[in-house]
């Protein structure tokens, strides 16, 4: 980490702690109008400074907030005292549910990323006035370990004027890189209690059931694991962990509740190229047994996203696998995972920097994932494979990097193949009642070989 100052001598630490440590509604009186403030990323999202600063709303103009995936079940605060949008306004870098209620709301935009280039982009282009980070409670040395989301910290704090951290007692203590702030970088202390939010565990639909059956056969001995959120990845990890395949590491953007399990059966024994021995992360998301699983386990390494989703990094380990889901695929091969049309679903994340780092490993493997259908309100059924992506869609992942398609038809591999064959394929793994729709739209946009049959 680049620091703006030297470390706070030891003799100086009780001073200089005594000396910044001040309540959340103290600490909110910096914010003025106009100002710029990162407030944290998913489970990290700093809910006491929050929680202040919406009491200030009927004084405040023009603040905006950054955040990266604000799910927190009393989160947005802000927004809620504030409805006319004219104190606080939203930017987030991953759209969750509660960013897309307030982007209807007219009070959040989306901030288009690399989530591996987050870090570079707030300390280049991030302009803040504030930066809000979670932390654990402050050791003897004058270090806050930045527990569970060291993702983007090392760019927000740089580019910040002022640094605050919200040192929750619950904060798990994490081992990493680049995982910490010292008493000597930080202006205010707001001391917190709270436990980290729990992240539900998905349910899997028999769709996602059988698109992991149809992967399940393509993962191999001593693989290195990513896993993404969502019913399939989870029924994959418990599939894994019931099967007589072993020896596996991880290297994955998100530690999530699967990777608990897959420890715990003995699955994991990090044998790879990069951090052997070390079960690397940049964000931990799930529930309490989660978070109390990688609280000091020397066995668990968190980074920047920086590092994490760097696709040489990734691609360093042998038998690389990535597991994401989608939401369209177009028969080009172009995959959508951010938009129905011109409405805002979710944010690129770090799906493509996982797609092109498990194609540079040496026997790496990336498969997205979606549902063949998708059924609306009114009972209509609609394709997730099409012959064209709909006006307003985003190309998540361009079709030039898509490895592996996986419905519950089956699994396709698209890397060498030609437009007519990926057509081919993909119309393969569509629902049946789509199929002849899908081959007559391939014909006339002219990708549809005359003697091509359904593989």
């Amino acid at each position: 980490m680049n620091r703006k100052k030297a470390f706070v001598k030891a003799a100086d630490i009780p001073s200089e702690y005594a000396r910044k440590c001040m309540p959340a509604s103290e600490v909110v009186k910096a914010v003025k109008n106009g100002h710029r403030l990162h407030i944290g990323c998913d489970a990290s999202v700093c809910k006491d400074f929050e929680a202040a600063l919406a009491g200030r709303a009927a004084e405040l103009e023009n603040v905006t907030i950054f955040s990266t995936n604000t799910f927190l079940p009393d989160s947005y605060k802000t927004v809620q005292a504030d409805p006319s949008g004219k104190a606080f306004r939203i930017h987030s870098t991953h759209m969750s549910k509660k960013d897309r209620v307030a982007n209807k709301a007219g009070h959040a935009w989306f901030v288009p990323n690399l989530f591996h280039q987050g870090p570079k982009n707030f300390r280049d282009h991030g302009n803040l006035n504030i930066a809000v980070i979670m932390t654990g409670p402050m050791d003897r040395f004058g270090n806050f370990n930045v527990g569970v989301t060291p993702t983007e910290d090392i760019g927000i704090i740089e580019n910040a004027d002022i640094v605050v951290v919200e040192a929750n007692k619950q904060m798990p203590n994490c081992f990493g890189l680049e995982n910490y702030i010292n008493l000597a970088d930080v202006d205010y202390i707001i001391e917190s209690d709270y436990p980290l939010p729990d992240l539900p565990i998905v349910t899997p639909k028999e769709s996602d059931i059988k698109i992991a059956e149809h992967i399940m056969p393509l993962i191999e001995d001593g693989s290195c694991l990513q896993l993404g959120i969502g019913g399939t990845p989870n029924y994959l990890g418990e599939m894994i962990a019931k099967s007589d395949l072993g020896d596996f590491s991880v290297h994955t953007e998100m530690m999530c509740d699967s990777f608990v399990d897959l420890y715990e059966a003995g699955k994991i024994t990090g044998k790879k190229n990069t951090n052997p021995g070390k079960m690397v992360y940049t964000l931990a998301l799930g529930t309490q047994k989660l978070y109390r699983f990688i609280d000091n386990n020397p066995a668990c390494l968190s980074a920047p996203v920086s590092y994490v989703n760097n696709m040489n990094v990734i691609g360093a380990n042998d038998k690389m696998v990535s597991i994401n889901g989608c939401l369209q695929v177009d028969i080009y091969g172009q995959v959508n995972s951010e938009s129905a049309g011109f409405t805002h679903i979710s944010g690129t994340g770090g799906q493509l920097d996982y797609v092109e780092g498990a194609y540079l490993s040496k026997g790496g493997k990336s498969f997205l994932c979606t549902s063949s259908t998708k059924t609306f309100k009114d009972g209509t059924v609609e394709s997730q494979i099409l012959p064209a992506l709909p006006p307003g869609s985003i190309v998540t992942c361009p079709r030039a990097a898509v490895d592996y398609i996986v419905t519950e038809y089956g699994a396709v591999q698209l890397k060498g193949k030609s437009t007519w064959e990926r057509a081919e394929a993909l119309v393969s793994i569509a629902h049946p009642d789509f199929r002849d729709d899908l081959i007559k739209a391939a014909e006339r946009q002219g990708v549809w070989k005359n003697s091509s049959k359904l593989l």
